[in-house]
């Protein structure tokens, strides 16, 4: 069983940069692909980015793609997402993801469905 914990959400002025985080609650032994998706209100929650086990692989969603950078640290267990050159649009929760799925930690998916376990997510908002 997996249990993820987003942090770093909060204000920040339009061109402004936050770095978020996704770390796993008490002991993960298992590799697993993982992924950033955030939800505006009254939209669909949509793909932002993922990364392989390894982090050799990445992909992002193109709204995103140049401004934010995904990244991960096996050893401490956490996912980052930096994101930079932040725009209003981008205002959304913002949650981690996990596709604990035996075999698919090299695979990388932007649908939703494929990933079971997720965060609570984490607030971030930008002001113009």
């Amino acid at each position: 069983q997996v249990q993820l914990v987003e942090s770093g959400g909060g204000l920040v002025q339009a061109g402004g940069s936050l770095r978020l985080s996704c770390a796993a609650a008490g002991r993960t032994f298992s590799s697993y692909a993982m992924g950033w998706f955030r939800q505006a209100p009254g939209k669909d929650r949509e793909f932002v980015a993922a990364i392989t086990w390894s982090g050799d692989t990445t992909n992002y969603a193109d709204s995103v793609k140049g401004r934010f950078t995904i990244s991960r640290d096996n050893a401490k267990i956490t996912m980052y997402l930096q994101m930079n050159n932040l725009k209003p649009d981008d205002t959304a929760v913002y949650y981690c993801a996990a596709d604990t799925r035996p075999g698919f930690a090299a695979v990388l998916h932007r649908d939703a469905p494929a990933y079971d376990y997720w965060g609570q997510g984490t607030q971030v908002t930008v002001s113009s």
